[in-house]
């Protein structure tokens, strides 16, 4: 077995246990809780995550995979308190979400790497604290000219650390082709890819032929409210999850939510409250609600042990 960067140090990739692959604990905008900690509640914030993962700690989630970067406001004590107290692992990330900063438009990929490297090696933000993944993100309308300086950062920061990369990416306009294309320009496996979001599109052939190429298929949109207009309902994701496995691609694909106790930025406090009482289970609808129908529709428990405990240990491992 290998280790993995935990907030809590080093872990046996082994211990992983039933992991989400994508998700949040709190997600902001880079700097507000520190240069205006009145606007959001990150005590609070804390104590309700505490419980929520003490919840779902009991109901068998052993880890989570947090992909909040700096532009999206990632907490790294947020983090290492929450895990310390419920007893989830969390693996945190390094990289850059949608908000590139306007100082790294105008840089070269081998400017932003080392420091994508400098926090999984050395720690983040003097803490120690060390990412054990790298998230980059590209919208619906492709990799723009900054975005591909951040994957082209990312992909040489993975070469030099064996930390894989974690991507949200515009599944409807087939933009994980555009990823893997250029990863693979510099040399990175796609095995050490994990296509963020893909189940915002039923395109089979654009899904098969990620996971062809080796890359992981990340299905996590798998909420009962929230998602995009346009992008497959609850259930038709579910749909998703069994074509992959019948296609054969049953140890290609990852699940998550992308939920998160504080997420105030995508409509505010009452869209943020609408969407949780439509969604009480938050993290574990995956286990409450995905699963049971899962195994309604014929998968068996070996599989689905597969996707949720083996699949995230390999994607640790195979570098």
């Amino acid at each position: 077995m290998a280790t993995i960067n935990s907030v809590l140090g080093p872990i046996d990739t082994s211990d992983l246990g039933f992991t989400l692959s994508h998700e949040h604990v709190l997600e902001c905008s880079a700097g507000i809780q520190h240069l205006y900690p009145e606007f959001i509640d990150r005590e609070g914030t804390i104590k309700k995550a505490v419980g929520i993962f003490k919840k779902a700690y009991a109901e068998g989630v052993r880890s989570i995979i947090d992909v909040t970067t700096i532009d999206l406001g990632r907490d790294i004590g947020v983090l290492e308190q929450v895990s310390r107290e419920s007893g989830v692992h969390i693996i945190c990330a390094t990289g850059v979400w949608l908000d590139i900063p306007r100082a790294f438009w105008v840089a070269t990929p081998d400017m932003i790497a080392p420091l994508f490297i400098r926090e999984i090696q050395d720690g983040i933000e003097g803490t120690g604290i060390k990412a054990g993944i790298i998230k980059v993100a590209n919208g619906d309308d492709g990799v723009t000219p900054e975005g591909e300086i951040i994957l082209r950062a990312a992909a040489r920061a993975q070469i030099a650390t064996g930390v894989p990369i974690s991507t949200h990416t515009g599944a409807r306009g087939r933009v994980g082709e555009e990823q893997l294309r250029i990863f693979e320009e510099e040399g990175v496996d796609p095995s050490r890819v994990y296509i963020g979001h893909s189940d915002n599109t039923d395109d089979m052939d654009y899904l098969s032929g990620l996971a062809e190429k080796g890359a992981y298929i990340g299905l996590d949109g798998l909420r009962v409210a929230g998602n995009s207009p346009g992008t497959p309902d609850f259930r038709q994701r579910i749909d998703i999850v069994v074509k992959l496995i019948e296609a054969g691609f049953a140890d290609r694909i990852m699940l998550g939510h992308d939920w998160s106790v504080l997420g105030d930025m995508f409509g505010g406090k009452e869209a943020r409250r609408e969407t949780e009482r439509h969604n009480p289970n938050g993290y574990l609808v995956i286990s409450r609600e995905v699963i049971p129908r899962l195994r309604q529709m014929d998968v068996p428990d070996e599989t689905i042990a597969q996707i949720m405990v083996e699949n995230p240990r390999r994607f640790f491992e195979e570098g």
